[in-house]
């Protein structure tokens, strides 16, 4: 086993980018940020106005939908962002191979395109059940 030297880099992180303003969002990316291996992945929440993106992503689409900065430098959006977070997390790892089979991937991707329509009726009924929960 080798001895790491000066000149070695760390490895470098993926970045995941969400909707921080969305309470179903917050509430996922807060069970990814939990799980084994998250440490090493860099959450980005842009609503905050302040947000820096990489290049190709508009503050529209980041807020649209969700993307994944890969570590080899590709932007992923929607079912493949996801798939490619499930990949960085050890007890997701398998979900994120699923997820790659190209039947599946084009599923995932005409799930996550239905869900964004139905997106603000899902996040009113996602607040309700929490308030109702709060109490």
């Amino acid at each position: 086993m080798s001895e790491p030297n000066a000149t070695t880099q760390p490895a470098a992180q993926c970045s995941v980018y969400y909707d921080g303003a969305c309470p179903l969002c917050r509430a996922e990316i807060g069970l990814y940020r939990k799980a084994e291996g998250a440490e090493a992945l860099d959450f980005v929440d842009v609503s905050q106005p302040d947000v820096k993106l990489p290049e190709g992503l508009s503050h529209d689409a980041a807020l649209g939908r969700f993307h994944l900065h890969s570590a080899d430098g590709r932007l992923v959006s929607g079912g493949a962002a996801f798939a490619a977070l499930w990949s960085q997390l050890p007890r997701w790892r398998y979900l994120g191979r699923i997820a790659r089979w190209p039947v599946l991937r084009s599923l995932l991707e005409l799930a996550y395109r239905v869900f964004l329509k139905l997106r603000p009726l899902i996040v009113r009924i996602f607040v309700a059940l929490q308030r109702r929960r709060a109490k």
